[in-house]
């Protein structure tokens, strides 16, 4: 009895603990933008300047945030940029009794923009949100007025989690995967984050600021949960939309780094030979995390679309 009482007690100095942490960094980051309301839940975003809108995907681990100097710049440039956080990320929410495959992340964001007045826009996705944008691209064709993918995953065959991934099968597991996150994620999260960070990343630095922010909300269970459910939803959904891309006929602007160290580059070229009529960029001295480490290149490939 009293090794189970120290047991129970570990336990719960572990979950008390973790909540402690998890409140505590998410006050250094309180929500900058606004809300919209969908379907019953809400969306944040950020949202500056006049013009055409270029609606801004981030890839899996933070949130809009990720494109804040991209959007300054398009701001700067006569564009309107809007960055979401996607459902169940920074502080958009995301149901639990509702499916998030890319498909009805698609379908959820294109009713916000509706909801904003929003018509045609640029889309532009970073690494995962590449199949989000690809298939919201086939899903409302006439909704758009063109691409940009940005070091994006595509196809089901070389992502990570090809063949399953025994973390996020894991947490994903109901019950037993909250209680592990909400015991174990502020304790050994900080050096999980570092080395998926650093393998993200390289071989350009990681900066401080976005380790930091990927402490405060990567970490958070709810947050960290939604992105293991994505990693598992990328393949089937990719598999289910591939095959289709070559439908799109809208412009689209193929960047990927010289540097990404992922099949990103692949995925990239692929694209571009099915989709003929698209614009490759390989940018060199860049490797996968362009909209935080090189904003500038990402205008390069909004301005190469060539749109009137």
């Amino acid at each position: 009895m009293v090794v189970l009482a120290i047991i129970v007690m570990f336990m719960a100095a572990l979950y008390w603990y973790g909540q402690f942490q998890f409140r505590r960094a998410e006050k250094q980051f309180p929500p900058t933008g606004t809300f919209v309301t969908v379907k019953g839940m809400k969306l944040h975003y950020i949202s500056k300047g006049e013009g055409r809108t270029v609606v801004f995907l981030h890839g899996g681990v933070l949130t809009g945030n990720d494109f804040k100097q991209v959007i300054d710049l398009a701001a700067s440039s006569g564009f309107r940029g809007i960055a979401f956080d996607r459902p169940g990320y920074g502080y958009s929410d995301r149901p639990g009794n509702m499916q998030m495959t890319p498909k009805m992340q698609a379908k959820l964001i294109h009713e916000a923009l509706k909801t904003l007045g929003v018509e045609k826009p640029i889309l532009v996705a970073h690494s995962w949100s590449g199949v989000l944008m690809l298939t919201y691209a086939l899903d409302y064709p006439d909704d758009i007025s063109g691409l940009v993918t940005l070091g994006a995953g595509m196809y089901s065959e070389g992502y990570p989690a090809e063949r399953g991934d025994p973390i996020s099968t894991i947490i994903t597991i109901p019950v037993l995967g909250r209680v592990l996150m909400n015991m174990l994620l502020a304790v050994i999260g900080p050096s999980l984050a570092d080395i998926i960070l650093k393998n993200t990343f390289k071989p350009e630095q990681v900066p401080e600021a976005y380790r930091k922010a990927t402490y405060a909300f990567w970490l958070r269970p709810s947050q960290f949960r939604a992105n293991r459910e994505d990693v598992l939803a990328f393949v089937p959904a990719a598999k289910a939309v591939s095959e289709r891309y070559k439908e799109i006929k809208v412009p689209l602007v193929i960047m990927v780094g010289a540097d990404d160290p992922f099949e990103t580059k692949e995925h990239s070229f692929r694209l571009h030979k099915e989709i003929p009529t698209s614009t490759l960029i390989v940018q060199e001295n860049v490797a996968h995390m362009i909209p935080q480490n090189h904003p500038e290149v990402v205008m390069k490939a909004i301005e190469s679309l060539h749109l009137k």
